[in-house]
């Protein structure tokens, strides 16, 4: 899988995480008027106002059009992904800003098209297969998922189609300079260490683009509207998936570790102030306006942490589970996994079982920061000895069985080469994406119909 089809799915993976319990809205029931039998032909077509047509025209960017079905869906499927119930008059206020956001995923579509970028089926298929794996569903449970809150598929897989073509004109548009030497590595490294003692920040940011400095004041509105959403609970990588046009929203805003002289001065002066998991009020910013969020923070070149390395073995159910009612094939998956417990004593092994068990997760999860885990995760294996299994872990899905294979301390604030990379990588992507996403505005004949123009007043 390439990093730029984990990213993708990364950025929407929460997707599955949360549903919106919308009630079904009837439509106002009327008594007849026996007076309005006599009324004229043309009286009777009087009715309130109805709702917009789906195809009803509300841009056309470069000779491509938008319609009222498209804003609908990107709304139905912000609503699903928040879980949250959102008011018809909130949802009105946010169709301005979804309208931009529809127009510029346009604009990078045909930049696509235009470079012959061709995002496989195969790429867009395996997204959506690993959103569903993340959140332990069975083939296919995304779609029937998103038709049972009558959200389109199409709206998500252009979703993600755009998102992993943008990454791969993004590489394109750079070119040599995509390359990260080891020159500029080491120059990084020289700039850390100069940086010794001072803060450092966990974040993450959703960026509000504002086309005219002049007139903010709907982009202004619109980020008011989601941090007030963000507050009520709706999760932030969500949320900045859906609406930042920050390069970090492939990621769910994520910035990961970052250093104030990497930041806006704006938002340095909010983060040194900002208590843990709190969520900024706007952050006006060159080009529009920020929302940021802190998850952690720590002093540069040092943050000791343990680093676990772990094997596991999945006994998948036929079925999902009803706890007051397993069936057979669940009470034996049980049976064999508390065998297994008394019977596997080393990493080889478990590997082993998970394999015979048709690996439907992968034996090695990966290296895991014990104290960055969940707590329920955490208190299973803080205490849990080398070599030794953990109890059964029963979901929906199956039984999960643990084992630490080796953990070390590990000062998690020197980074290594390849971090450093990253990092310089992500910062050189932002800047290409930014500027090349102006450049297609200015060239762009962009027609704005009424029904559209609405939405911004």
């Amino acid at each position: 899988m390439s990093k730029t089809h984990c990213i993708a799915s990364t950025a929407l993976a929460a997707l599955l995480a949360f549903s919106a319990a919308l009630p079904a809205t009837a439509a106002p029931h009327h008594k007849a008027d026996p007076k309005a039998a006599s009324k004229t032909a043309a009286t009777k077509q009087e009715a309130p106002p109805a709702k917009p047509p789906e195809d009803q025209i509300l841009a056309v960017i470069n000779g491509q059009v938008l319609t009222q079905r498209d804003v609908d869906n990107r709304a139905k499927l912000f609503v699903l992904s928040t879980g949250l119930p959102i008011s018809p008059e909130i949802m009105n206020r946010m169709r301005g800003q979804i309208i931009h956001q529809l127009i510029d995923e346009r604009l990078k579509t045909q930049e696509i098209l235009k470079l012959h970028i061709n995002v496989e089926p195969d790429q867009i298929a395996g997204a959506i297969s690993n959103i569903e794996q993340r959140n332990g569903m069975p083939k296919n449970a995304l779609r029937d998922r998103l038709a049972s809150d009558g959200v389109s598929l199409t709206t998500l897989i252009d979703q993600i189609r755009v998102q992993i073509g943008w990454m791969q004109v993004l590489r394109e548009k750079l070119g040599e300079e995509g390359r990260i030497t080891a020159t500029q590595i080491s120059q990084r490294e020289q700039a850390l260490q100069a940086e010794q003692g001072r803060a450092q920040y966990f974040m993450s940011e959703i960026f509000v683009p504002v086309a005219d400095p002049r007139h903010d004041e709907n982009e202004l509105a619109f980020t008011k509207t989601i941090i007030s959403q963000l507050r009520e609970g709706a999760p932030f990588p969500i949320v900045a998936a859906q609406f930042s046009q920050a390069q970090s929203a492939l990621d769910g805003g994520s910035m990961g570790w970052v250093q104030e002289d990497n930041l806006d001065p704006q938002v340095v002066n909010i983060v040194r102030q900002m208590p843990i998991g709190a969520i900024s009020n706007p952050i006006q910013v060159a080009g529009g306006f920020v929302i940021a969020t802190v998850q952690s923070k720590r002093v540069v070149g040092k943050q000791m942490g343990t680093l676990l390395d772990l094997r596991q073995a999945f006994f998948p159910f036929d079925a999902p589970l009803n706890p007051q009612n397993p069936t057979e094939q669940q009470r034996a998956a049980l049976q064999k996994a508390t065998t297994a417990v008394q019977t596997v004593h080393s990493c080889d092994a478990m590997e082993a079982l998970n394999k015979s068990l048709g690996e439907k997760r992968p034996s090695n999860p990966g290296s895991q920061i014990l104290e960055r885990l969940m707590p329920q995760m955490k208190a299973v294996l803080e205490a849990l000895p080398p070599n030794r299994v953990s109890r059964p872990l029963v979901s929906m899905d199956g039984i999960a069985l643990l084992m630490v294979c080796n953990r070390q301390q590990k000062n998690l604030a020197q980074q290594s080469p390849s971090e450093i990379a990253d990092q310089l990588m992500n910062e050189r992507v932002e800047q290409a994406s930014r500027q090349l996403q102006r450049d297609l505005q200015r060239r762009a004949i962009i027609e704005m119909r009424p029904a559209a123009k609405t939405a911004f007043n």
